[in-house]
């Protein structure tokens, strides 16, 4: 078994959101050997999620490749946050922690102000929160349910990326986490599925609005990642075969996902925008 092909052993977290520290076994956020190049050197990337999953392998492997951190997490996640703050520093690069609820406007604005000035600018900026409720019966989605997911999952990306664009520059960039989901649905994740459709849509739609200014608006797409998100969400027996319906038979890992953030911010992707990675296992979808 190599590094990347973990067990996952059946278990549940009562609360969301999930936390990466209480997981068995823990996710691996970088490969071991991984060697930064200075793709990113004395970039400023602002990364929502930035605590624990995919979240924590990009800031890690950003804070390899020269970058300076700000992450965006709910206060529920200070414990997670910490870690990833101490895994940043240890590569020499600097972690600004922002704790708060995305779905509040001010805080947005108060985030970004914050980021500002610590740094002075932003030139990478990842919109990754998100969060789903599974629920096996389209009835049983609640208004509440329906509004919470759609606030976080999309409106605040909206509201943060507004927030932001007025620093940033040419040549910088935005990655947004879609979701395979996007592309082939969910029976049990409508709600999310319906909001991962409409962040594939703002990815190329922004990207079309901003190639004049030479931001550049990409996406990645997961598979089913080993994350906290999935053992705050899915039963014990759930997370046991979570996976394992993919052509790899296996759930993926944050450190597979992590480097196609890294290129899609670097100048290697200099003639990409509007586009979508797929990281999922080998589930061929329409991009």
């Amino acid at each position: 078994m190599n590094q990347m092909e973990i067990e996952a052993k059946p278990q549940h977290q009562n609360a969301q959101p999930g936390l990466e520290y209480e997981m068995d076994p823990k996710p691996v956020y970088i490969r071991d050997g991984y060697e930064g190049a200075g793709k990113l050197e004395n970039k400023i990337a602002l990364i929502t999620g930035g605590d624990s999953g995919i979240g924590r392998a990009v800031s890690v492997h950003f804070a390899r490749e020269g970058a300076d951190l700000a992450i965006v997490y709910h206060p529920r996640e200070e414990q997670d946050a910490q870690e990833t703050k101490r895994l940043v520093e240890a590569e020499g690069r600097r972690c600004l922690l922002l704790p708060g609820d995305l779905r509040n406007t001010a805080f947005i604005s108060e985030l970004v102000g914050k980021v500002i000035s610590t740094y002075n600018r932003i030139n990478i900026l990842v919109n990754n929160a998100a969060n789903h409720v599974e629920q096996k019966e389209f009835v049983n989605i609640s208004d509440q349910q329906m509004k919470d997911t759609f606030e976080l999952n999309i409106l605040a990306m909206f509201r943060l990326t507004k927030n932001v664009l007025p620093h940033m520059g040419a040549y910088d960039s935005i990655i947004n986490t879609s979701s395979v989901v996007s592309y082939r649905g969910s029976e049990s994740l409508i709600d999310y599925s319906s909001t991962k459709g409409a962040v594939t849509s703002f990815t190329r739609s922004l990207s079309q609005n901003l190639a004049d200014r030479n931001i550049r608006v990409n996406q990645v797409a997961p598979g089913p990642i080993w994350t906290p998100l999935i053992v705050a969400t899915k039963s014990a027996e759930e997370v046991a075969k979570f996976g394992k319906d993919t052509p790899m038979e296996r759930p993926g890992q944050p450190a597979e996902l992590a480097p196609a953030y890294v290129f899609l911010a670097s100048e290697d992707a200099s003639y990409i925008t509007g586009q979508s990675i797929h990281v999922n296992g080998g589930e061929v979808v329409n991009s």
